[in-house]
This record gives structure tokens, C-alpha cells and sequence, in this order.
């Protein structure tokens, strides 16, 4: 069966009915392990999860072919050099290569019975999209308050966030992980961040306080309930994307400043204003990764 030799055409940036439902036309289909199949599509809604940066995981949803509804088991990046396809953790090279057709990969329950050529309906699950689309808002906004919460800890010049203030999240991040209304972030702690300027002495007793203050960062951007949209420089999975917030200017407290756009490469989902994360928390701990301190950031949003 032809393997396609462009990126999937993705809907979930979009806005409009599209990003959560869309008709689209079956390219190639393969058997994946025992009891399961690969379908390529032409054009999906369906957000899968990337190996290569798995912060967002993949959506729920269905195929529906012929009247038939086909539950997604999976949604995976996928890679394919007109030969061999490849996916997860096995894809060989990063996203651009020449040569090579990065694709969403759906996997269904086999035998699936679709055909090369059908027309199909992808419906993603909305309720989901929804947690998971506050999940990610939420982690970049986080990360631009804990960039302020804790700006006083650096000696040396470092990288400035979007608003101005040491990146510590671009520094120090290990992992990210985004949750139904929240997220979950890990920070090295290591010496290459200590050599960059980054004083770590006295941060166990400061926890409580920077965990305040990026709290009161996060109330007071959500307050401005400023929008938020995907920026995009196609429709390619391959494309760059980012998320972009016009922040209003804030007078007072830790996310005092002047309007500012924030602008962060992401290739999730989010939602529309920063007013629907409505309530949110921040927690923060001291951790170890094999011998590596850490810092977890833990937050939550009540949305609305």
C-alpha cells in the first residue's frame, strides 16, 4: 500500500468544528503487532503524542466508516521515508528531514475493515480536548510565573522569557507533562545550571513563598482574561506552531509589568482565554533523578 510523501494536514490548531471533527480520506493502512492496525489519513483532527517531546498525549476519539464507529486505541506521530513507516519511539530522524513525511498515525483494533481510498469521519472526544487544551494554557502561563517567582535567584545574565525575565523554564526544564486541567513540570537542578547563575542555596526554605507568588502571578494574568491563540506557519504537522498571548499590563505584584507578548513553540492544544483556567494552584517540591536534584511544579486549574 503508497505510503504519502507530505505531512498530515492538522486540524486541531485550527479554530471552528473542524478542530474537533473532519472528513477525511483513508491513504494507507498496515497491521501493527497482533491485533491492531495503522491508518493514514489525509487531513485529521485527532492530536497524537509525540515520542521525541511526549508532553501532551494523544486524543480519544473514533473513526467512522461506513456507518461503522471505530474507537482510536492510540494517536501517534509517525515517520515515513515512501518506504517504510515508522512510529513512536522507533522514528529515525527529527521532524524536516528531506526526504521523509512526518504523519498522525491512527491506531484502530484490527481487523478494522477500511480500505485504502474510504472516506471516513474523524470525531475527536470535545470533553477530553477541553482538559487537556486548559492543561497546556495553564503550563505555559506557569512556566512565565515561575520564570518570576523566582527571577531573584540569578547572578549572571541569563536568556529573558517573553516578558523580560531569566528563562529559568527554558534553563532547567527536564520534563514536561501535561494532565486533564493541569500540568506537571521537572527542573534540573544540576551544576550546569548552578555554573549558568541559578543559586540553589536556601531554595528549600523559599518554597513556599515562590509557590505563592506564582500563584498570585497566575490570578492576576487570568484576571486580565487576555485571549490566547495557535500561530502557525502551515497546516503540516511538520510546521512550526506557537502559542501567543497578548498579556495587558499589570500594575502590581509578581506579574507586574508592561503588556507583553508572550510567544512559546508548542505543538498542543489550548484553550481560547486565559479567563476560562479560572482557579488555579501551584505546588512545589524538591525531588531527586538519579542523583540529580529536581524541582517539581505541580499545577491545577478549576476551569469555568
Amino acid at each position: 500500500m503508497p505510503l504519502p510523501s507530505t505531512d498530515t494536514t492538522v486540524l486541531y490548531a485550527s479554530e471552528g468544528p473542524e478542530a474537533l471533527r473532519a472528513e477525511s480520506v483513508v491513504l494507507h493502512l498496515q497491521p501493527y503487532g497482533d491485533q491492531q492496525e495503522l491508518v493514514l489519513l489525509d487531513r485529521t483532527p485527532a492530536h497524537p503524542v509525540d515520542r521525541a517531546w511526549p508532553d501532551q498525549g494523544p486524543d480519544t476519539g473514533s473513526i467512522v466508516v461506513d456507518g461503522r464507529e471505530l474507537p482510536l486505541v492510540d494517536v501517534m506521530v509517525g515517520a515515513t521515508d515512501g518506504t517504510n513507516l515508522f512510529v513512536g519511539d522507533d522514528v529515525p530522524v527529527r521532524r524536516g528531514t528531506e526526504g521523509w513525511a512526518f504523519v498522525v498515525v491512527h491506531v484502530l483494533q484490527a481487523p478494522s475493515r477500511i480500505a485504502v481510498g474510504d472516506e471516513v469521519v474523524v470525531s475527536v472526544d470535545a470533553a477530553h480536548r477541553r482538559e487537556l487544551s486548559v492543561g497546556h494554557t495553564l503550563c505555559h502561563l506557569a512556566s512565565l510565573a515561575m520564570n518570576a517567582a523566582l527571577s531573584d535567584r540569578w547572578t549572571k545574565p541569563i536568556r529573558e522569557d517573553a516578558l523580560g525575565r531569566p528563562d529559568f523554564d527554558h534553563e532547567a526544564i527536564q520534563s514536561s507533562t501535561i494532565v486533564p486541567n493541569g500540568s506537571v513540570d521537572v527542573f534540573r537542578l544540576n551544576k550546569s545550571l548552578r555554573r549558568k547563575g541559578f543559586a540553589t542555596d536556601g531554595l528549600a526554605d523559599a518554597l513556599e513563598g515562590a509557590a505563592v507568588a506564582a500563584s498570585d502571578a497566575l490570578r492576576a494574568w487570568i484576571a486580565t482574561d487576555a485571549p490566547v491563540r495557535i500561530e502557525r506557519d502551515g497546516d503540516g504537522l511538520s510546521d512550526p506552531r506557537f502559542w501567543v498571548c497578548e498579556l495587558p499590563e499589570v500594575s502590581e505584584g509578581p506579574a507586574a509589568g508592561p503588556a507583553a507578548t508572550a510567544r512559546i513553540a508548542c505543538g498542543g492544544t489550548h484553550v481560547s482565554s486565559l479567563g476560562e483556567l479560572g482557579e488555579t494552584s501551584v505546588v512545589l517540591e524538591l525531588g531527586d533523578d538519579a542523583g540529580t536534584p529536581t524541582l517539581i511544579m505541580r499545577c491545577r486549574a478549576l476551569p469555568r
